[in-house]
């Protein structure tokens, strides 16, 4: 098989204020943030990775989530990024994404970010409603948000990702798709739809606010699908919509059981063990390796005090065998065109056979659709995702879904 493809997280783990209902490693910024050593930290932090990234693979992606990446300089990021191309080759195509919250949109950085060689811009709007905005703590209002989207068109972006939510607190069905008809009013090349949860170790799920009850939050969605649908926007992912050739091409490599660098203070990467196949033609899982998951230090201090060494690392597991049919069925059945079986293999070492038990169960409750090789949720699969990908999981185990947008 050819080499499993590879892409780089970048994580910034500051933010203005933080969210009451974000689970991200965010952390609200005191003052000055030291720009100029996290960015040398990163570099460092790239330099201890670089030993796993197996292969001789170019990088077919690269995401800088958060936090809130756009507080960050286009100097910093063409810094960092210069540094990275220097000790990884670029895939012709790669797709290189930045996240943006619309109360930090700034021109000369949205500039600066595309001079860099950043193709994709992705923006955190979640509501185009001040009062649903406040509600959510977001730092910024509608009109700030289209402001941040005409800035990123004018600085050359061709390729936009907008975040929104639906069943926001006090939340109409009318005012979920009035939202949703402000967000393709722009025209963004990328939607991410997503439903607010109250996420552990959040201020919401503390104190939670009045929402939707389920059946509400459930019209919601189906409107929304109809109103993206509508507007030529093809639903590829949970909660992921593009027009035809847009879809994001990092998340689709964790949903495919790609490998990733994770560098940040939080960053999560995912790495197999690759050696070459009998034939010289290709690479092949090394057996009794497998797929090795690391965790960075989430305190941002702490992280810059230790990057580049393996005391930034706050956890390294390689992922036994027993789990890995969980974990790829966790990502790649997210997707509507499923997964081939011998993707399956081709990226866990394990044989076809080790999924035969738990597809046998998915079928036989209508979860999963087959056709020769190919396995794809259904309509009820996809409702019902979280009993669907629990059917794979040997015993109580660990997910293994890294930051994406809209989650």
């Amino acid at each position: 098989m050819d080499s499993i493809p590879l892409s780089l997280y970048v994580h910034f783990p500051w933010c203005v204020r933080k969210c009451p209902y974000c689970d991200f490693n965010s952390h609200p910024v005191k003052g000055e943030f030291p720009e100029d050593a996290y960015i040398a930290a990163l570099i460092r932090d790239l330099d201890f990775e670089l030993s796993l990234a197996t292969g001789h693979r170019p990088l077919a992606s690269i995401f800088f989530g958060g936090g809130t990446p756009s507080l960050f300089s286009g100097k910093a990021v063409a810094t960092l990024l210069e540094a990275v191309q220097k000790r990884l080759a670029f895939a012709p195509d790669i797709e290189i994404t930045i996240e943006a919250n619309p109360g930090t949109a700034d021109e000369a950085n949205f500039r600066g970010y595309r001079a860099a060689g950043v193709n994709r811009l992705s923006l955190g709007v979640q509501s185009f409603d001040d009062a649903k905005l406040k509600a959510l703590g977001r730092i910024h209002g509608a009109d700030d948000a289209r402001r941040a989207f005409a800035l990123a068109r004018t600085a050359g972006f061709d390729n936009i990702n907008l975040d929104l939510m639906y069943a926001l607190p006090g939340q109409a069905p009318e005012q979920a798709a009035a939202d949703l008809q402000a967000a393709i009013a722009l025209a963004p090349e990328h939607l991410s739809y997503y439903h607010l949860t109250l996420e552990p170790n959040t201020e919401f799920h503390a104190r939670p606010p009045p929402l939707p009850d389920e059946d509400a939050a459930w019209d919601m969605q189906l409107a929304g699908q109809a109103l993206l649908a509508q507007a030529g926007y093809a639903q590829y992912e949970v909660s992921a919509y593009a027009r035809p050739g847009r879809q994001c091409r990092h998340n689709l490599n964790y949903w495919r059981f790609g490998d990733y660098l994770g560098i940040g203070a939080g960053a999560h990467g995912k790495l197999t063990s690759m050696i070459p196949s009998a034939d010289g033609r290709g690479w092949r899982v090394a057996p009794g390796e497998g797929v090795t998951r690391r965790a960075r230090r989430k305190q941002p201090r702490s992280y810059l005090e230790a990057a580049g060494t393996r005391e930034a690392l706050h956890e390294e597991r390689i992922v036994a065998a027993s789990e890995l049919p969980f974990e790829y069925a966790l990502n790649a059945l997210r997707l509507n065109e499923g997964f081939a079986l011998p993707d399956f293999a081709g990226r866990t070492g394990l044989p076809e056979s080790a999924l035969d038990a738990p597809l046998r169960k998915a079928q036989g409750r209508g979860f999963v659709e087959r056709e020769g090789a190919i396995v794809r949720p259904s309509a009820a699969g996809r409702t019902w995702l979280n009993q669907l990908t629990g059917l794979f999981l040997p015993s109580p185990g660990r997910p293994g879904v890294p930051h994406s947008e809209g989650l």
